[in-house]
């Protein structure tokens, strides 16, 4: 029987998904089972015996076992990740294609192959950070500041948050200006004026936005959005369809990438699903990092 280490947001998902619950579906399926909630210290305290990582929660929860991963010394033991997606959006866990009922995604982990995932590393005022869906300026950063002062994360449902991010997303495009963007692409230069600038790692960020179609963590490449005054409909139109639940194509632009280098006349930013302010026209530095994560499919 392998033993799994089930790191666990207990704020994430429904009453299906507590501890409980969690607990005797591994232990039903066949594994031994070592929980930790990721809400109390010593969460990230790994057991020796442990054959894999259970990250049960959300993008979020993805990403902060991939801080604690990331952060280890390189001769220290790693551990392949299998994914539980009880959050609002689970981007990355729909990239993995992943299903959405649990009981089908501990029962496939018997059988599960390994796949590499692909790491975005962004270098600015001297500190280094990562991200596993997308990092950008523009638009989206400006939908997190005013979601939060709006109190609209609070909503119950991940339905109710998503269809919440989506209408006021609508009425930023509709009003934002475009800003002077300095951005150079593996050495070609494709500076001007936009609403929004994406690196983007996974298809999906944020509210399910699919900005990237062609996007995917296994190649070894980013892939750039701009968005441009011309493409303001295009946007438009996607978000709407989005909120219609009739998802639309679009035609944005998208280049692929292994280094760029960008600069922005605004202070916010975005990496994943944190907002955080930066020094306005701070240059900010991102390369791709390949395969330094293991997850289970």
């Amino acid at each position: 029987m392998k033993t799994v280490k089930l790191l666990h947001n207990p704020t994430a998902g429904d009453l299906e998904h507590s501890k409980k619950k969690l607990i005797s579906l591994l232990e039903s399926n066949g594994f031994i089972c070592n929980y930790a909630s990721t809400k109390k210290k010593g969460w990230n305290l790994i057991e020796p015996e442990v054959d894999f990582i259970v990250s049960a929660g959300g993008d979020g929860t993805v990403r902060k076992l991939t801080k604690e991963l990331l952060d280890r010394k390189i001769l220290e033991q790693s551990w392949p990740v299998a994914l539980l997606p009880l959050g609002t959006a689970n981007n990355i866990a729909k990239t993995l294609g992943l299903s959405k009922e649990t009981e089908a995604v501990v029962q496939a982990w018997h059988k599960a192959k390994i796949k590499h995932y692909d790491v975005g590393l962004i270098y600015f005022n001297g500190s280094t950070a990562f991200f596993l869906e997308s990092f950008g300026f523009g638009v989206f950063p400006k939908l997190m500041n005013e979601m939060k002062k709006q109190g609209k994360n609070n909503l119950e449902t991940p339905e109710e948050r998503i269809q919440a991010a989506l209408e006021l997303l609508q009425e930023i495009i509709e009003a934002y200006d475009v800003r002077y963007c300095e951005i150079e692409i593996d050495g070609v230069d494709y500076s001007g004026k936009y609403l929004m600038a994406e690196v983007m790692n996974t298809q999906s960020f944020g509210p399910n936005l699919v900005l990237s179609p062609e996007s995917t963590p296994f190649d070894g490449a980013l892939n750039v959005v701009l968005v441009s005054e011309k493409d303001r409909g295009k946007l438009i139109n996607y978000v709407s369809g989005k909120l219609d639940s009739k998802e639309k194509n679009h035609s944005l632009t998208s280049i692929k990438a292994k280094n760029v280098r960008i600069r922005w006349s605004d202070n916010l930013i975005h990496i994943d699903d944190e907002m955080t302010k930066i020094p306005k026209t701070l240059e900010v530095k991102i390369e791709i990092k390949e395969g330094i994560l293991e997850f289970m499919i």
